[in-house]
């Protein structure tokens, strides 16, 4: 049997979705908003998180800990459900 490895998949899960929330900041203010709608929304979930390279930081640790729970509850769900 296959089994999924929960810390690896959080960190895998963690890192890309921190760094989407990274990069949401950048493309926001150099692209004329792009992303701009979808910041104010994050923000109240990731307290810090806005429209600076400081608030960038900070969503995207909150990012990456959201990120990496979700990834280790996906796995421990799939282990449960595959035996």
């Amino acid at each position: 049997m296959n089994k999924c490895q929960p810390v690896a998949l959080g960190v895998a899960i963690g890192s890309l979705w921190a760094l989407y929330v990274f990069l949401l900041v950048p493309a926001a203010l150099w692209f004329g908003g792009w992303g701009a709608g979808l910041v104010a929304p994050l923000a109240s979930l990731y307290l810090g998180y806005g429209l600076s390279l400081g608030g960038a930081v900070i969503g995207a640790l909150w990012a990456f800990g959201d990120g990496f729970l979700a990834g280790v509850v996906i796995a421990w769900i799939y282990n449960k459900m595959a035996r």
